[in-house]
């Protein structure tokens, strides 16, 4: 089961440790931790993992470090993202938040496995040290359909930042940190439309179009986190078949 210290002071976290823990935390991340707490998965997604328990379970670490740019109130928070190797199967060329699969090894599915699988993943694809990192919320499970995987998004606090960047570019592309001032931005802000129909909210930063899947869930955190300000989302932007 899911360990879950409010109580105690943080420990590190080797990946083989995971747990979560609310102590010592930033103020500023308060709204998330509210949002992380209160949040409905319909709230989050219209795609839900199937009721027959199909698909593959999987993580990804949604990393949130205080940032090195001078904000207006001293900080600016950020995220780290990875784009994806153009030769993988899965979702090819698109910015992603860390993450993958679960493996035998990272537990229960229903327990501490999404746990250390989110930190697993993230320290092979960017090469974080995880003992540096605190995890702090689970959300719920949500569906990918077009390539069947069950997602647990991990939450955490880069408590003790540590280098990144790519370590195996058969897998990995980039590593890029994102301003959360820069997500919240309007002007960077638009809505992707798939040929199929399927419209979704997008973020333009750091040279990259971020969409899919990670932008619904960032869309969703700046939303019920009160971070959102109002955009135009009649500003489109086109995929290809491709996508």
């Amino acid at each position: 089961m899911t360990r879950v210290s409010d109580t105690q002071g943080p420990t590190r976290n080797p990946a083989g440790d995971a747990m979560l823990s609310k102590e010592g935390l930033p103020d500023w991340l308060d709204p998330v931790v509210r949002a992380v707490e209160t949040v409905r998965p319909t709230q989050l997604s219209r795609f839900l993992p199937p009721a027959d328990g199909a698909g593959r379970q999987s993580a990804v670490l949604i990393l949130f470090g205080d940032g090195t740019r001078e904000g207006e109130d001293g900080h600016s928070p950020e995220l780290l993202l990875m784009e994806r190797a153009g030769s993988l199967r899965s979702h090819p060329g698109q910015p992603a938040f860390p993450g993958g699969a679960l493996d035998p090894e990272d537990g229960d599915p229903r327990g501490d496995g999404p746990l250390r699988a989110a930190l697993r993943e993230a320290e092979e694809e960017t090469g974080l040290d995880p003992s540096g990192v605190q995890l702090f919320g689970v959300l719920p499970k949500l569906y990918i359909p077009v390539s069947g995987f069950v997602v647990t998004p991990v939450l955490a606090w880069w408590r003790e930042p540590s280098p990144v960047g790519v370590v195996d570019p058969a897998e990995t592309a980039r590593v890029f940190k994102v301003p959360v001032s820069d997500l919240t931005d309007p002007a960077n802000r638009v809505t992707t439309v798939h040929p199929s129909g399927h419209r979704g909210p997008a973020f333009l930063v750091e040279s990259a179009l971020v969409w899919g899947f990670t932008a619904g869930i960032i869309d969703r955190l700046l939303h019920f986190a009160g971070w959102e300000r109002p955009w135009d989302r009649e500003k489109q932007v086109p995929l290809d078949w491709r996508a």
